[in-house]
């Protein structure tokens, strides 16, 4: 049986941002959280880092250069934008990538979703995609909030974002960047604190490569890394980010497929949301039940996927 959650009122969430200083020492910013009301959630362990770690960037001839006055348009552009996704788009630096993954550079949020962009410069962006499941084996989904600026209410996996291009999130060992932020992400999206979501126990099984515009304007050219973890959460979901969420079982999730694919009740699934379910979800999911997961591995291989 499936289990919504009804969302905190955005007059009240309003009133409860943070985005300090003392965030930005830590190298962490929730980008549009809600925070708890009277339980604030310790800062100190949202970063796993190690100090004999560095970061190993691209040689600064391969780097691209970003003009910093083509970064932003011009003051009036987008007006209609929400204004929490408008300073999203032009406060968060994604990571630049080639098609073999290696860091190319850098770009702001805003310009790596601007399909002109991504067609004129082919600008493809590292992201991740987060499967997060009880300790039923259920896995909670998220439909996007309506004010989101590619795909806004769409039903798609538990959370998805971008590792950002600073040094937490950059570590390639492990894949420790990927994990901090999806750590960070299911934070500031769907209110779980870090200390419920250990780093080390994120799974990543794979990559993809897709391109998938979203109207006209806006788009996604991503390489995609693919986490799988498995923990019993409170849930407290921010509506900047987060329309609806609800727990499904293999059989739920195959009726959201056709009704999705029927047109029916106005269901639509993100369209990397539909590329994991059509070629690995079922057969992952099935590992997990069955304790095999680490046989479904692979993390060498990039799947293009269209």
């Amino acid at each position: 049986m499936s289990a919504s959650l009804s969302l905190i009122p955005s007059t009240i969430s309003s009133a409860f941002r943070y985005r300090g200083a003392a965030a930005k020492a830590l190298d962490f910013v929730p980008s549009a959280h809600r925070h708890r009301l009277f339980s604030p959630v310790p800062f100190p362990s949202l970063v796993l880092r190690s100090d004999s770690r560095s970061v190993s960037a691209a040689p600064a001839s391969t780097m691209r250069k970003v003009d910093a006055s083509a970064a932003a348009p011009a003051v009036d552009a987008d007006s209609a934008m929400d204004a929490v996704q408008r300073r999203l788009m032009f406060d968060d630096e994604c990571i630049l990538v080639d098609e073999q993954d290696n860091v190319v550079g850098h770009e702001s949020k805003y310009n790596c979703h601007l399909m002109e962009k991504i067609e004129s410069e082919n600008l493809l962006h590292r992201a991740f995609s987060t499967f997060l499941f009880n300790s039923k084996f259920e896995l909670l989904l998220q439909q996007r909030s309506a004010t989101k600026v590619t795909f806004p209410l769409v039903w798609t996996n538990t959370c998805c974002s971008h590792p950002l291009y600073r040094e937490s999130e950059l570590i390639e060992e492990n894949y420790l960047g990927v994990r901090n932020a999806a750590q960070r992400k299911l934070l500031d999206e769907l209110g779980i604190p870090p200390e419920d979501l250990p780093v080390d126990q994120f799974i990543p099984l794979g990559r993809i490569l897709y391109k998938a515009p979203s109207d006209g304007k806006w788009g996604e050219h991503e390489l995609d890394y693919l986490l799988f973890i498995v923990r019993d959460v409170k849930l407290l979901p921010n509506p900047d980010e987060v329309a609806d969420v609800k727990y499904v079982n293999q059989d739920q999730l195959k009726e959201l497929l056709r009704k999705a694919d029927a047109g029916e009740d106005g269901v639509k699934l993100s369209p990397w949301f539909r590329l994991v379910v059509d070629n690995f979800l079922m057969k992952w999911w099935d590992h997990l039940k069955k304790g095999t997961l680490q046989e479904a591995v692979d993390m060498k291989t990039i799947h293009k996927l269209t």
